[in-house]
């Protein structure tokens, strides 16, 4: 259950021992693994992706793409009422994530110099969508719906199979409905290095999204810092919120706040932080009474081991400690609540007032899911349109413009003892002369 402790006690190691996540250290027993899948799917492509599923999944799905024609299927198993959540979510998410689509501009930044910044999509991304203990549709619409947007030509989608050879029904009718080129039933690490590397089967894709297991993740890094891998979208690591909490908090809501991140993995981490110990207390007890009826207590209850509850002095200080610990997800749960968003700095993703549950964020009001964990939302966003898509700067110098700015380029060059770039530009200013 929660450790309940008063910041105000606390020394400064303390502190810093207060909003440690848990282990995050590196297994080098997953890390050789991983390497061993990696390089077992770089040498024998198709035929090591089949043996790895056989001993990770225990099943060989044949082909390893999935027909279209099972998408459709899919879609028809599904409730009427699952698929138009699943569609009125896609319509927010594509509207929000339209506004974020990045616009490029241009500019003189001298007489005769203009330079442009534009935008580009990324030709060929993957998107691993992860089974686990429980399918995970909503990521499917968080990850292809902007590269959609960002014009990527084409969305290849990785996602276990279950025992029948073939992913979730509602992961391949999410990937129908928005748009997804290619859906192949491989899961884990060596999904992940299917679509780094490519296979006989499996496109060779340019950047990678997506969540998964500590083996996932793993894989993500081992590739991202291989030249002839891909880029990944952020660092990965176990989900976790952080409730503000003030005495206008209804203490079950707050509770259930909480267990809705507890409850992904006994390795997830949910902090409270409130004005009081009463609050607290409150709290301690609706997690209590909630417990009893969560399917997952089990998995709950490890994950609150390594949480807590923070008391602290007023609201300022309740900030404060969450721009500390730069959450995945912060619930703020105040009166005037909006009020105190203009002093949250390091946050994923923020969830304003009484009634606004993470769970919004998670699923359907438009806002994207994959957020950075692990603190490092201090230097990292919400992935965004702009994840899918690459900047290129231009410029076009005149005659005139050379004339202008030449000189300035010259001398620093000269400075730098860069002789070849100092005449690149001298050469054509004597030709001007």
């Amino acid at each position: 259950m929660l450790n309940i402790v008063d910041w105000n006690t606390l020394n400064p190691e303390q502190r810093r021992d207060c909003l440690q996540r848990p282990s995050l250290q590196r297994d080098p027993q997953v890390a050789a693994a991983v390497s061993d899948i990696i390089a077992s799917v770089r040498a024998d492509g198709d035929n090591a992706i089949r043996e790895l599923g056989r001993r990770f999944d225990g099943v060989v799905p044949e082909p390893l793409e999935v027909a279209t024609n099972l998408w459709s299927q899919a879609e028809h198993s599904l409730s009427a009422e699952l698929l138009t959540a699943m569609r009125n979510a896609a319509r927010r998410i594509r509207r929000f994530h339209e506004q974020a689509k990045p616009q490029g501009f241009v500019v003189d930044t001298a007489d005769g110099i203009e330079c442009q910044l534009q935008y580009r999509p990324i030709a060929s991304v993957g998107l691993y969508v992860p089974a686990g203990t429980a399918p995970l549709p909503s990521t499917v619409l968080m990850l292809a719906i902007p590269a959609r947007i960002a014009g990527c030509r084409r969305l290849v989608l990785c996602s276990p199979p279950d025992r029948h050879g073939r992913p979730d029904a509602a992961v391949l009718a999410a990937a129908k409905l928005c748009g997804v080129d290619q859906v192949f039933a491989i899961g884990g690490a060596q999904a992940i290095a299917a679509m780094a590397y490519g296979s006989d089967s499996v496109p060779r894709c340019d950047k990678l999204f997506g969540p998964g297991n500590r083996y996932v993740t793993e894989a993500k890094q081992q590739v991202s810092i291989d030249a002839e891998g891909a880029a990944i979208d952020m660092p990965a690591g176990p989900s976790e919120v952080l409730v503000i909490a003030d005495h206008s908090a209804r203490p079950e809501w707050v509770a259930a706040d909480l267990l809705s991140q507890a409850e992904h993995g006994p390795d997830s981490q949910v902090m409270l932080v409130c004005t009081s110990t009463e609050i607290a207390a409150a709290v301690q007890a609706a997690l209590v009474d909630q417990l009893a009826r969560l399917a997952r207590e089990v998995t709950a209850r490890q994950a609150l081991q390594d949480s807590r509850a923070i008391v602290v002095r007023d609201l300022a200080q309740a900030l404060a400690v969450s721009n500390l610990y730069a959450p995945e997800h912060l619930i703020i749960s105040t009166d005037n609540a909006a009020e105190l968003v203009t002093d949250v700095h390091c946050a994923g993703s923020v969830f304003v007032g009484h009634y606004t549950p993470e769970s919004l964020g998670d699923y359907c009001s438009g806002t994207n899911h994959v957020l950075p964990t692990a603190g490092w939302a201090r230097s990292h966003g919400s992935l965004s349109t702009a994840d899918f898509m690459l900047r290129m700067t231009v410029q076009q110098a005149s005659p005139a413009g050379l004339a202008n700015i030449g000189p300035d380029a010259a001398i620093m060059a000269d400075h730098e003892q860069l002789q070849a770039h100092a005449e690149a530009v001298r050469s054509r200013l004597r030709s001007l002369a």
